[in-house]
């Protein structure tokens, strides 16, 4: 029985490798280090299907030296501190770790002795952020390489590759009428693209022109739609679903997204990180108390742990399905932030400066400055921007019943220069 095209179509030097100009391209850091067997201990970071588990490979074989490969979903210390009790050769031995994010902190912490003394070199593969997933102190003993998605043209050549190469593909005569919904449907994800045409070609195996139509490429996937996997497309695709239906006001949608994730294994903790993002990107001052629900939500799982946590997180996705949604906070720092690139030579007024000397109270630092507290209301009209900004208004509260009072008591305090 053939291993499945992609296994077959893995490289098997760096030139072969497609992807990752930066780090393997002629002066890539990556490269160099290889060729020059200095290769640190690190962590590969990047979506899934671009090359992390065949980089590990290609590292120990381009510097001759022993491969140990765990998963961290079905390995823990024991196994780890059996690989690690394993003579070395003339140079440490790489220990590969896919979906090392899915180790906790002791497991993580039973690398740091052998990675610190030099003892193995790490190589860990992650398709989650680095900074939230991987103990700190591993972290600094690592370098991360952050690894791109694959672009059009890279995925073309994957597929002409594969069909020119590969000792199946090349005894059928195989065209491209059309590359869009196989680029479409993989999503940058080489691993995905290689199985989605062996699943078009195999489907039509019996013609003598197998002539590959967008039409074609969308019936096979469609008969064949993958079940959700952790690390594959889907991951994307039901997590974009989930978010959108808490977007869009529907519990029963999103309850739904949030089973299937959790049915697949999803780990509860990344579930509840996206819905405290929702929860101020997209609810935001409508609903304030939406965001400290969400993060107590998150709180809670790492405490409690599953199966117990679902009832957290359904009464939380509910919740925010159920807000009033704004997000006029998220759009006005992004507005904020390119205003702040562009101004940056402006000077703080000196009414707003510190004076915590004598000579800055006599050049004027902080002169006539007015304590809201001394005033009716709270307020004091006064410009707290550089004096070229005056009046600029990057909030703009939505159209939601808090944000109406909150857009009329800005428009009570600043009607004289604000706006909304």
């Amino acid at each position: 029985m053939l291993a499945p095209l992609p296994e077959r179509m893995r490289p098997r030097t760096l030139n072969d490798f497609i992807g990752q100009p930066k780090l393997l391209g002629a002066n890539g850091a990556l490269r160099r280090a290889i060729q020059n067997n200095l290769v640190p201990s690190m962590i590969l970071w990047g979506p899934p299907g671009v090359g992390k588990t065949t980089l590990a490979l290609l590292i120990a074989e381009s510097t001759k030296r022993t491969l140990y490969s765990l998963s961290a979903v079905s390995s823990g210390v024991k196994e780890l501190r059996d690989v690690l009790a394993r003579p070395s050769g003339l140079f440490s031995p790489v220990v590969f770790i896919d979906e090392i994010h899915r180790y906790n902190k002791s497991q993580q912490d039973a690398l740091l002795g052998a990675v610190e003394k030099g003892q193995i070199t790490l190589i860990g593969a992650t398709t989650e952020n680095p900074s939230f997933e991987i103990n700190s102190a591993l972290l600094s003993r690592c370098q991360v390489y952050i690894l791109e998605a694959l672009g059009k043209e890279e995925l073309i050549k994957m597929l002409h590759q594969a069909v020119e190469k590969d000792e199946d593909l090349k005894t059928k005569n195989i065209q491209f009428e059309s590359y869009d919904a196989l680029l479409r449907l993989s999503g940058g994800d080489g691993r995905k693209l290689l199985n989605l045409l062996e699943l078009v070609v195999n489907a039509h195996s019996q013609e003598s022109l197998i002539a590959i139509t967008d039409e074609m490429v969308t019936e096979v996937a469609q008969q064949n739609m993958a079940r959700y996997d952790k690390s594959g497309e889907q991951h994307y695709d039901i997590i974009s679903a989930f978010i959108k239906s808490l977007r869009g006001s529907d519990p029963n949608a999103a309850l739904y997204w949030m089973a299937r994730m959790i049915k697949a294994g999803e780990d509860p903790d990344f579930i509840a990180r996206r819905m405290l993002i929702m929860a101020s990107e997209d609810i935001g001052n409508a609903n304030p108390t939406a965001v400290i629900m969400a993060n107590a939500c998150l709180q809670a799982v790492k405490v409690i742990g599953y199966p117990e946590s679902r009832i957290i997180m359904s009464q939380v996705a509910v919740y925010l399905a159920t807000s009033p949604k704004s997000n006029a906070s998220y759009l006005a720092i992004d507005e904020a932030l390119a205003l702040a690139e562009q101004t940056a030579h402006l000077p703080v007024p000196l009414h707003l400066r510190n004076a915590p000397t004598k000579l800055m109270k006599e050049i004027g630092y902080g002169k006539n400055y007015q304590y809201s507290h001394n005033h009716p209301g709270n307020f004091a009209a006064q410009n707290f921007m550089p004096d070229e900004l005056k009046g600029t208004v990057l909030y703009q509260p939505g159209q939601n019943a808090r944000e109406n009072e909150i857009r009329k008591q800005l428009q009570k305090w600043w009607g004289e220069w604000y706006e909304y």
